[in-house]
């Protein structure tokens, strides 16, 4: 019981955030318990299953608590949209592509600008090369929206090395909130049951009493630190990408790192010389 609660008071802190973004865009609890529900279903359906047995309806029914009428009207539901994750993976996929692929790259080895498709090589082709399906003019607008490109003379330069999306809300959560989040969460699973030599890297820095006139400072020295990571990073995993091969029956995996930012102003409830005043404190 010790760790349930434990495990009930980490989703709760994880839940305020969230609340706070829901709410402030008018999704009400209802729509979230409908996502909860069909979340434990889909889960236990797709990765708890009794080793050589069909999963049923009455045991995700027992694992979830959910009755078992409910469980079958769950099940095989749509869920939430992968959309988002396949729209930023392909735009990041051409960025990687554009900054090691040779045909793509000048004679110090830095991404050429490229002519949309009137020349070889182009960024249409790039596109083609390394984006399947996608219109090589939806790439391009959606790069030129984030700032990651530029168009210089007639021709398109890559200005920054990673995909980021640019600050629209709807974007942000799109692309972001749920894709990030869950990654994060799969590191923490995952080093939940792993050995200690098998742990991944999850690690942070944080100091919880520093002066206001401290913030400015710290976000831009922490964001030249951490930019330095990131692109030696994306050069390292471009290097080794296979991009579209697929051939083999190997196990493929996604690989890594993200780094972010922690600015939170400190209760008064919080500061270690302030006595509680209450169920709520002083917030």
């Amino acid at each position: 019981m010790a760790l349930e609660t434990k495990l009930l008071n980490a989703v709760a802190q994880i839940l305020r955030p969230l609340v706070r973004i829901l709410l402030r865009n008018g999704v009400a609890s209802d729509a979230v318990t409908e996502l909860v529900r069909q979340a434990f279903v889909d889960v236990a359906e797709a990765e708890f299953q009794l080793e050589g047995k069909r999963q049923t309806t009455a045991r995700i029914s027992v694992i979830t608590g959910l009755n078992r009428k409910e469980v079958a009207r769950l099940r095989g539901g749509s869920g939430l949209s992968e959309e988002g994750r396949k729209h930023w993976n392909r735009a990041a996929t051409v960025l990687g592509a554009w900054y090691r692929d040779e045909a793509f790259l000048d004679r110090k080895g830095d991404p050429l600008d490229l002519p949309f498709e009137a020349a070889t090589p182009s960024f249409a082709g790039l596109v083609k090369k390394y984006s399947g399906d996608m219109q090589p003019r939806a790439v391009a607008d959606e790069l030129l929206r984030v700032d990651a490109i530029e168009e210089v003379d007639g021709r398109l330069r890559m200005t920054t090395r990673g995909y980021v999306p640019s600050s629209d809300p709807e974007t942000i959560i799109d692309e972001i909130l749920g894709v990030d989040t869950a990654q994060l969460i799969e590191t923490i699973d995952h080093n939940i049951l792993a050995e200690s030599d098998e742990k991944l890297f999850q690690l942070k820095v944080l100091a919880t009493n520093m002066r206001e006139d401290r913030v400015a400072e710290f976000n831009s020295y922490s964001r030249r630190l951490a930019r330095g990571v990131i692109d030696e990073l994306n050069r390292w995993l471009s290097e080794r990408d296979l991009g579209k091969d697929w051939s083999g029956d190997d196990q493929r995996f996604e690989l890594g790192m993200g780094i972010y930012q922690i600015n939170r102003p400190v209760r008064r409830s919080e500061r270690p010389d302030t006595k509680e005043t209450g169920k709520y404190g002083d917030e």
